[in-house]
């Protein structure tokens, strides 16, 4: 699949199959995910990667959007290792570009995945971080959830000129 219909077609796949994500796919996002580009070069990410089904089934009871979980094959926990100065607070951005490179790795593999929103939430980053046993200088972004898709998603098109702006607002 070539990038720009990776990009138009891919949408947030919330039900998933039974089947499970070879190791060679998971690899295939992660390596994704540090493709991403980060401020100075930083690459802040660190994934922890969740497929115990224990593990999962608790992530409803700390995210309320969470409960597509129950059929994921897998999580990828986002985190950032923060560091101190400059650069170190751009880990957010930084995350983010990793996490869309996963979710377009995914659809071009055939894969559903949809993002779920932990930072900037305190309450939500404190459950995951405690979870998954965080160190402190850790911060969990997001996470994705990640499976073969139980249904066929039609692309949407999102485009809104009235959203375009040239030079001045």
């Amino acid at each position: 699949m070539d990038i720009l219909t990776a990009i138009f077609t891919r949408r947030s796949v919330r039900h998933f199959t039974q089947e499970p994500v070879s190791d060679s796919d998971l690899e295939t996002l992660l390596r994704a995910g540090m493709q991403a580009p980060s401020a100075d070069n930083g690459q802040p990410w660190r994934f922890v990667v969740i497929d115990d089904r224990l593990l999962m089934d608790k992530i409803p009871s700390v995210h309320p959007w969470s409960d597509m979980m129950k059929e994921a094959a897998l999580g990828i926990l986002v985190c950032g290792q923060v560091v101190p100065g400059e650069m170190g607070k751009y880990w957010q951005q930084d995350c983010a570009a990793a996490t869309e490179n996963i979710l377009l790795a995914a659809h071009g593999i055939g894969l559903g995945a949809v993002w779920l929103g932990i930072a900037p939430d305190a309450k939500r980053m404190a459950a995951f971080s405690a979870l998954v046993g965080l160190p402190t200088d850790v911060q969990p972004l997001g996470l994705i959830a990640v499976g073969q898709p139980a249904h066929t998603y039609q692309p949407a098109d999102r485009y809104d000129p009235a959203k375009v702006h040239i030079n001045r607002w």
